[in-house]
């Protein structure tokens, strides 16, 4: 596997906080996660990273969330890689939709003996799958989603793009396996998409975040994996669960987001029982790489 070639601009911040890396079963598979911050915080948060990343991916904010001189109370974060990235075990014998995925996360909290005082937070993909885990029972204390997928990503301001991904995932599980690997995992196709997403006009930052796609977007366990992921990911979103959520959730959102448009968030915000909606400016759907220190002040002031 590739390594990061570009250093990272949170690298100094994210080095001082206590990490330990764990593992555990979950479903009869191998579930790899990442603890960061100090074991005696008052306050712990599951962190669920989006489609095709891992648990780096959510590293930013989590620099700026459990560091020694973090807003607000101190936090221990523990962030998983799912079912099938990064260095997880795929499921056996289960397609990977967001119902086998919130199934699983309710499995990794019974796993880690995590009870309702914990905090969830889901980004992209992640907070349809966190969203899914808390209207199906898993009971949290309150439920934080960033970029949070509004609405379905087929009707989003970049809906024709979306259904060319379609086609691209589904020629990379079809084609023989040598030429849909190549596909899959096609850096041009990955900067393609990095650079439809980040916003920064900071070089030094852009070219951070390229060279994260580039190292972190092909570590899937198979190419049925990715695909199956990938479908979870555009057939449903957050507003399909919002009205069983009793919680209370804070969304994070940015003016720029290309995956929902902001009037879809707002909408989204009036579905739950009791939600607050936090705009981020000047960012689009990577708040977790251009604008952590941003997101974790609002996730602070929302724990408050």
């Amino acid at each position: 596997m590739p390594e990061p070639r570009v250093p990272s601009p949170y690298a100094d911040r994210l080095g001082a906080i206590p990490t330990e890396r764990g593992l555990v079963e979950v479903g009869g598979r191998a579930a790899h996660y990442w603890v960061y911050g100090d074991a005696a915080a008052p306050t712990t948060i599951v962190a669920v990273h989006g489609f095709r990343g891992d648990h780096h991916g959510l590293e930013p904010v989590v620099a700026f969330l459990a560091g020694p001189d973090a807003p607000g109370e101190r936090v221990r974060v523990i962030s998983p890689d799912l079912p099938g990235f990064g260095e997880s075990q795929a499921l056996t014998g289960r397609e990977h939709s967001v119902a086998t995925y919130a199934e699983w996360l309710r499995g990794f909290l019974r796993a880690l003996d995590l009870g309702p005082e914990t905090v969830l937070l889901g980004h992209s993909f992640g907070s349809i799958v966190s969203s899914a885990a808390c209207a199906s029972g898993l009971d949290v204390a309150k439920l934080i989603l960033v970029n949070p997928i509004a609405a379905p990503a087929l009707s989003g301001p970049r809906g024709v793009l979306t259904r060319l991904a379609v086609f691209y995932y589904w020629a990379g599980a079809r084609l023989p396996e040598r030429a849909g690997y190549r596909i899959l995992g096609s850096r041009l196709v990955t900067r393609i998409a990095s650079l439809a997403m980040v916003k920064t006009k900071q070089s030094a930052l852009r070219a951070w975040v390229h060279d994260q796609h580039d190292v972190y977007f092909s570590r899937f366990a198979s190419r049925q994996v990715v695909l199956e992921a990938f479908r979870a990911s555009v057939s449903s979103d957050v507003s399909t669960y919002a009205r069983d959520i009793r919680v209370p959730v804070l969304l994070v959102a940015a003016d720029r987001d290309d995956i929902t448009a902001l009037p879809a968030q707002y909408e989204l915000q009036t579905l739950f029982a009791d939600a607050q909606l936090d705009v981020i400016r000047g960012v689009g759907h990577l708040i977790h790489y251009e604008k952590p220190r941003e997101a974790a002040v609002a996730i602070q002031d929302f724990l408050r």
